[in-house]
This record gives structure tokens, sequence and C-alpha cells, in this order.
């Protein structure tokens, strides 16, 4: 049972990476670039966030360079994206939809590799979400676009919500597995309710001072 269980978190790690190089991709494409430029941005959003986790907890060889499949699928789904995207447009809603699963995916991933470093639980946090957003905001950066989470957008404070109830569950002596399943569907819930509902976070805004 605990080996179907990895082998099922594995794979949905892969669909989550395949669903962020499509996020790239088509953020590229906005942008006009040739094929090698969305290749690029691709590959940084899908392992954007895990490699730079990586290397802050000196986690070596970092988990894309261990395991090669990360990358296969990244180029496959991004090629896909190419092709497919001459011929038909992806829907906007289902992306975002798989988007939140892949951001759910990630975060609680990250903090379970966070948590396993030894570092303290609000490292665990950070690291966590940063495994989730990094790589879009990579993306964002490198296409000149607002980084979603500066946006009003309910995404990295669904990724911190979730994680936190993973580490609360887990304090209350809640195994691993259950406490991820929760934390993933506390994440992906957070962000469906900000496709569907409109959730978002208040706004600080000063007025202008009269010259």
């Amino acid at each position: 049972m605990e080996n179907e269980l990895t082998k099922l978190i594995y794979m949905a790690d892969l669909a989550g990476v395949a669903v962020f190089a499509i996020s790239g991709a088509l953020a590229a494409g906005r942008k006009s670039l040739d094929w090698l430029g969305v290749m690029v941005i691709s590959v940084v959003t899908a392992i954007g966030g895990g490699t730079i986790r990586d290397m802050l907890i000196g986690r070596q060889p970092v988990f894309w360079i261990e395991d090669p499949t990360y990358l296969y699928v990244i180029f496959a789904a991004t090629f896909i994206t190419l092709i497919f995207s001459r011929y038909k447009k992806l829907p906007q809603r289902f992306l975002l939809i798989a988007d939140a699963f892949g951001l759910a995916l990630f975060a609680i991933l990250g903090a379970g590799i966070a948590e396993s470093a030894g570092v303290q639980w609000v490292i665990v946090v950070i690291l966590g979400t940063m495994t989730g957003v990094a790589g879009g905001i990579l993306r964002d950066v490198l296409t000149n676009e607002i980084p979603l989470i500066l946006r009003r957008d309910f995404y990295a404070t669904a990724a911190i919500t979730g994680i936190l109830v993973y580490l609360l569950l887990k304090y209350l002596g809640v195994d691993d597995n259950t406490a991820s399943v929760f934390g993933i569907l506390c994440v992906a819930g957070l962000r469906l309710a900000a496709i569907f509902k409109g959730l978002r976070l208040p706004i600080f805004q000063l007025d202008e001072e009269p010259s």
C-alpha cells in the first residue's frame, strides 16, 4: 500500500510539472518567443521553485538531476503544446483548475521535503510555498508580467494556508499521508474558490497626498 501511494504521488508530481510547463509555454507564446525561448520558460516555470528549494536546503543532487524524467515530461508537454496550439486553443479555465492542483501538490510535497531537512516550521512554510509559486514568479518576470502573487489573486496565500493545515495535523498526531491529503485539498480548495468565487485578499491603498 505504501509503495502504491508513493507511486501515485510521483505520477501526480509529474502531472503537476507538465501542467506548469504548459502554462509556461503559453505565457511564452503570448510574448511571441521562438521555440527555444518557449522551452526555457517552460523549464523555469515547471522546476524553478523546486530547484531553489533544493539549493537552499543543500539537497544534492537537485531533484531533476537525480531523476531526469522531470525534464523529459517538460520537453514532451512543451512540444505537445506547441503543436496543439496551432490547431486549437486550450481552455483557460481548464488550465487554471489544473494549475490549482499542481500548486497544491507542489506546495505540500515541497513542505515535506523541507521538513525532512530538519528546518523549523516557519522555514517549512516558506520553502513549501516557494516550491509552489517561485516557478510562476520567474515565468512572469521573464515574460515581463506582474507576478501573480503580487496581485490580489488568492495564490500564495492558498499555499501558505494549506501547509499550515498540514503541519497542524501532523502536530496533532495525524499520519503523514492523511495530513498531506488534507493539506493538498485545502490549497486546491482555496485556489478553486479564488477562480470560481472571486476570493481575493484585501488591498492596501493609500490616497495620494495633494501636491
